[in-house]
């Protein structure tokens, strides 16, 4: 029977170091066909393979499981598409228990962005957050390991690590002059899935951090909760909230828009028809006037949430131009519990806009401020919803 979970957030680079919520990915049990093409000779394999068998001095290093999935690790680099990817047994089973549990790491998504390893962002209250990682920063090295040629995998195989252990990472900001070398302790990572308060007496002020399943049950709540306040208007923070599920993102859409409506599309590139995903809620919080802030650590499943927002309710999005991952993932699993992690799809915007590589732009663009205790972007959705 296949599991049909869509997850829609940042990479691979569920360096919630422990885990993440990082790419859209439908989790599936594959149905394996042996039936290789016509025009691809895989006898050039096993001459290589029996070469290396007959003249490699180190015998003892020729270990054929590792050959085999060092073989399908190549094959699938060579697509060069950073979010799809092997995933040998062990790191098989800990993705989806990373996907659905705690972990231990320093808290961040991460991901490659013109061929860089960088920071998506940061999650509430972990270490990584706390030792001033932000959402850009570029990581150059990982424990003296430069990161030009690692995959995401291996990336989040460096940083996360047992509780208590180290990790250092060299990291360049664009307004440094050099790098820096940022030694973080990794801990146990629970991530909250959102919090609300009441700012100026009546915004409800709504900050969601993931679309972790508990996001859902934990929205309902807040919403309940908004509704029975003294709450008149709504600022929805999706600052640094990399994603998650599919289907979570859809049900909080259908808090703020009315059943029927499309929340996003997915477009499998003609290889099947486009699948218009709708919401199915009651539309009650669009009775408030809204504004969303945005950030480069906005991504996958908080673009959705903005982009459906923006083009069903002509909501603003105030920040900065948010990250831009706009694929699909599958997940299927092989026979002996490895499995492969495969774009399979792009996802539109309500009115049909790519967002892959581009992000939503700001309608309001205001540049995140470094001076402690200053929130510039928070400020001007105070004031803007002031006047809605």
């Amino acid at each position: 029977m296949e599991i049909k979970k869509v997850i829609v957030s940042l990479f691979f680079s569920f360096v919630l170091i422990g885990g993440s919520f990082a790419f859209g990915f439908y989790l599936g049990k594959s149905q394996c066909a042996i039936c290789p093409p016509k025009d691809l000779d895989f006898s050039l394999f096993w001459e290589a393979y029996n070469t290396l068998k007959e003249k490699f001095v180190y015998t003892e290093k020729i270990n054929n499981q590792q050959i085999l999935y060092g073989a399908i690790s190549g094959m699938v680099k060579s697509l060069n598409d950073p979010y799809t990817i092997f995933l040998p047994p062990d790191d098989s089973k800990r993705f989806i228990e990373d996907v659905n549990g705690q972990f231990e790491g320093i808290g961040i998504e991460i991901g490659i962005k013109k061929g860089q390893l960088q920071v998506i962002s940061p999650l509430e209250g972990t270490p990584a957050q706390k030792a001033g990682l932000k959402a850009g920063d570029k990581i150059l090295a990982i424990n003296g390991t430069s990161t030009a040629d690692l995959t995401i995998e291996e990336a989040v195989n460096l940083i996360r690590g047992p509780k208590g252990t180290d990790v250092t990472l060299t990291i360049f900001r664009s307004d440094w002059d050099k790098t820096k070398d940022i030694k973080i302790t990794r801990d146990v990572i629970l991530v909250p899935s959102l919090k609300w308060e009441l700012k100026e007496n009546d915004i409800a002020y709504l900050q969601i951090y993931q679309f972790s399943e508990k996001a859902a049950s934990d929205f309902d709540k807040a919403a309940i909760e908004i509704l029975n306040s003294s709450a008149k208007k709504i600022i929805l923070d999706l600052r640094n909230n990399p994603g998650g599920y599919l289907e979570v993102a859809q049900e909080i859409a259908g808090w703020f828009v009315e059943k029927g409506k499309v929340v996003v599309i997915e477009d499998f590139g003609g290889k099947a028809e486009k699948i218009e995903h709708k919401s199915k809620g009651n539309g009650k919080l669009a009775q408030y006037p809204i504004v969303v802030l945005i950030n480069q650590g906005s991504a996958s499943a908080s673009e959705i949430l903005a982009g459906c927002l923006r083009d069903n309710l002509s909501v603003k999005l105030i920040g900065e131009k948010s990250f831009g991952k706009g694929s699909v993932q599958e997940l299927e699993q092989l026979r002996d519990k490895s499995s492969l992690k495969i774009t399979i799809a792009k996802w539109l915007t309500p009115k049909g806009e790519l967002i892959t590589d581009k992000g939503l732009e700001p309608d309001i663009k205001v540049e995140a401020n470094e001076n402690e205790g200053k929130d510039l972007q928070l400020e001007k959705a105070i004031e803007i919803i002031k006047n809605l």
